[in-house]
């Protein structure tokens, strides 16, 4: 609507005497009138019972067919993203461990020294054969569920999950180290 039409002293005069005296102002945001609302801390139960059921729900066709527990497992703080691309394989093994035939305090003992030089040697992604525990069908697998609670206490571990069915299946699992920092 602006003419570019330079006012007349008698318009600006007349705008002047409609608006009266101004002030200039140093803050030109409008403040916000809505109190933010407090943060609440969620029950850890109920945080953890969701993240577990994200996690299943994320398993493959091949995973819910294939017989045993399917393992999973992200340290806190680690993106989901990065737990996905080790479920699809899409980290290179760099080294690999095979716990069959062992006892488990043999077994404990030889993972615990296979992930140190692991991390010595500034490997990433690693894969744990610890097979199903079918052999005696009266009894309860026992070397996977201490792999697994071994892992998930091992402040080295971001990540592990159970391998792809080329891979060995639920009877290993990929791990993802922590890098070593200089």
């Amino acid at each position: 609507m602006s003419d570019d039409k330079p006012l007349s002293e008698d318009d600006k005069a007349l705008f002047r005497d409609a608006i009266g005296d101004v002030k200039s102002v140093a803050n030109d945001k409008a403040p916000d009138s809505k109190a933010k609302p407090r943060a609440r801390v969620k029950s850890t139960q109920s945080d953890n019972r969701s993240v577990m059921e994200e996690l299943l729900s994320e398993l493959s066709e091949s995973d819910l067919l294939e017989t045993g527990e399917h393992l999973s497992y992200t340290a806190p703080g680690v993106q989901r993203g990065v737990l996905r691309k080790l479920k699809s394989g899409k980290y290179a093994i760099q080294a690999e461990i095979d716990l069959h035939g062992m006892n488990l305090q043999t077994a404990k003992q030889e993972l615990s020294a296979f992930l140190v030089e692991c991390q010595h040697r500034r490997l990433l992604c690693v894969r744990i054969i610890h097979g199903k525990g079918r052999k005696n069908a009266d009894q309860a697998p026992r070397m996977k569920p201490a792999v697994n609670q071994w892992l998930q206490s091992n402040k080295k571990i971001l990540a592990f999950c159970s391998a792809r069915s080329n891979d060995g299946g639920t009877g290993a699992v990929y791990a993802l180290l922590k890098r070593v920092s200089d």
